[in-house]
């Protein structure tokens, strides 16, 4: 058997196009609900953006360049378990890690912090399409 090769320029590629779904998710399609959701004010956001925000930017996209290159591993690791490629391997391995990993960790948030289950299934949401979509972008450049 051929040994699958990692592709870091994909890696790079699916952790920009998790923080684009993130600016998306959290801005024009639910950014109202999310504060809301949060107890986020619009001052408080002023006071983070006054601030300066590149610090929180270059955090969050080494945490998402990190999701990448695991899902990337987990995503070689599949493919060659099941014998599946492309798109299909693609979303088998982000659902799957979003499911066993993202949507279990963050039920504390609801079950300790009591924080309410539409802030989980919203923030939920958005870790299930930003895997999905990574998912498909490592499966079709490997």
């Amino acid at each position: 058997m051929q040994p699958v090769l990692i592709n870091y320029l994909a890696i790079v590629v699916a952790a920009i196009a998790s923080m684009i779904i993130g600016f998306i998710w959290y801005g024009p399609l639910f950014g109202k609900t999310w504060m809301q959701l949060s107890g986020i004010t619009q001052e408080k956001i002023d006071a983070a953006k006054a601030k300066g925000m590149t610090k929180t930017y270059i955090i969050a996209f080494v945490g998402s360049l990190v999701m990448s290159n695991v899902l990337a591993h987990s995503l070689v690791f599949a493919a060659a378990f099941y014998k599946v490629s492309g798109m299909p391997a693609g979303l088998m391995s982000g659902f799957w890690n979003w499911l066993g990993f993202v949507a279990t960790v963050t039920l504390g948030a609801v079950l300790w912090e009591g924080k309410p289950w539409k802030l989980w299934v919203l923030t939920n949401g958005y870790y299930l399409v930003s895997l999905l979509v990574m998912g498909v972008i490592l499966a079709l450049w490997m």
